[in-house]
């Protein structure tokens, strides 16, 4: 059985993650569905994001999906098909990653009896093509460049200004490729069976990723008796900054949301506990917005990521002072 394969690309904040967990919802009850997924940061949060989505993951954190000749997208690729042998398997590097390596590793010969590669989805946050930091950015443009299908997500957001950039995108650079438009990722799963039909030949990515840690395939864990540790990252002009709580953690839901909101980042993702279960956070600039469940999560983690370095040591006190009795956890 030849294993469905489709990448899920998009630039920083774009919704790669939300889509994919709007696609898993989709799943058929019979099939095995498998995510492998790369983040920029060193914490691991997408991989806590998708935990209860029924699929099987896979995490490479620290940005270096991309990079295949220091082999972490191999051996996480390998596992999968070898041990799990799923019905489709969908690939989500980093923000921050270039298309290219990881489309050129799977048309490989020696993966032709392994998988069927199909469509490539970018997800396109129209209000970006407006910022020179994102479409003057080459992974922004290669990524584009690469898809099969754009999925202009967030809809709901995007003013006229933004719609009128998008139709100028489309008719620049789109050719003859479909843009479907979504709010919240959510996107239909049928999809996913469109054929690869783009070609084209991409330049190289400037590689310009940090490789603070080769831990390799697992994101972030505490050992026995910590009850916090950061991990930093950084690489092509951005900074991240992520923290990992025990499961025994707890924080004031108003104190933790205050600092979201007036912490000054371009983003944050987190996963985190609460009283009321467990909060999950997504904030791109000034656009939040969070998710409750009632069940706890099997730990608290949290990233920010900056367009500069940042008073990491400031914004981690004021964590810290959201913790609900934190002054047991010191």
């Amino acid at each position: 059985m030849l294993t469905k394969v489709n990448l899920i690309t998009g630039f920083l904040g774009s919704g790669k993650t939300t889509t994919i967990r709007h696609l898993l919802k989709q799943k058929p009850d019979d099939e095995v569905w498998a995510v492998l997924v790369n983040e920029f940061g060193e914490i691991g949060i997408d991989g806590a994001l998708l935990s209860d989505s029924g699929a099987v993951l896979k995490e490479i954190p620290g940005g270096c999906m991309c990079c295949v000749n220091g082999l972490p997208m191999q051996i996480g690729l390998n596992m999968l098909l070898q041990q799990k042998k799923p019905h489709r398997l969908l690939i989500e590097p980093t923000g921050l990653g270039h298309p290219k390596q990881i489309l050129s590793l799977l048309t490989a010969e020696s993966y032709q009896p392994w998988l069927s590669l199909q469509a490539s989805l970018c997800l396109l946050d129209a209000r970006q093509l407006q910022d020179t930091r994102y479409s003057e950015n080459e992974n922004f443009r290669d990524q584009l460049a690469a898809a099969d299908i754009i999925i202009a997500n967030k809809q709901d957001t995007y003013r006229v200004d933004d719609i009128a950039a998008l139709q100028r995108w489309q008719q620049t650079e789109a050719g003859d490729r479909p843009i479907v438009s979504a709010a919240q990722g959510e996107i239909d799963v049928s999809l996913l069976d469109e054929p690869r039909r783009n070609t084209r030949e991409l330049p190289d990515g400037a590689h310009h990723h940090a490789h603070a840690s080769e831990r390799g395939l697992a994101a972030l864990r505490l050992p026995g008796g910590e009850a916090w540790r950061r991990a930093l990252n950084e690489g092509q002009g951005y900074f991240a900054c992520g923290w990992i709580f025990s499961p025994e953690t707890q924080f004031s839901t108003t104190a933790l949301l205050d600092w979201v909101r007036l912490t000054p980042v371009d983003r944050i993702k987190g996963v985190m506990r609460i009283p009321e279960g467990t909060l999950i956070i997504n904030r791109q600039g000034l656009d939040l917005h969070i998710e409750t469940k009632p069940l706890p999560p099997l730990d608290s983690r949290i990233e920010l990521i900056h367009t500069a370095s940042a008073p990491w040591n400031q914004f981690q006190s004021q964590l810290l002072n959201s913790r609900l009795s934190f002054q047991e956890y010191d």
